[in-house]
């Protein structure tokens, strides 16, 4: 009998740590906001704004991207299917313009400073 006494009393005990384990486990914190202000402007700051003043200055955007715009939109065509992504409820995606021209130009490797000439957000100033 007194089995069966230990048995219920430890069925108890683990019912009892399982309820106190599940009680401890931590909060997931409700967030305030789904994106960053910031990263809403996305569009505005964009080097996308940049690529379409270039389509104007052919030399130019040949300099930037290392090929001529025909060529760039040859390339795009040819790869949009694989590197498009969809739009969520939440944000819209990258546009596959946008992930070509950035993979081109860090596939440039151009060094950091020379993007000070186009304007370019992530340019680095150099002392002479």
């Amino acid at each position: 009998m007194a089995s069966n006494e230990d048995d219920d009393a430890l069925a108890l005990l683990g019912l009892a740590l399982i309820l106190k384990i599940k009680d401890t486990k931590t909060v997931k914190r409700k967030r305030k906001k789904w994106c960053k202000h910031w990263l809403l402007k996305r569009k505005t700051y964009s080097h996308v704004n940049l690529l379409n003043e270039l389509k104007f200055e052919p030399e130019d955007f040949k300099n930037y991207l290392r090929m001529n715009e025909k060529t760039y939109l040859k390339l795009l065509e040819m790869v949009t299917p694989m590197i498009k992504k969809e739009d969520t409820v939440m944000r819209n995606s990258i546009s596959a313009h946008e992930r070509l021209s950035v993979t081109l130009r860090f596939l440039a490797g151009v060094p950091e400073y020379t993007h000070t000439r186009t304007g370019t957000p992530y340019g680095v100033t150099r002392k002479n």
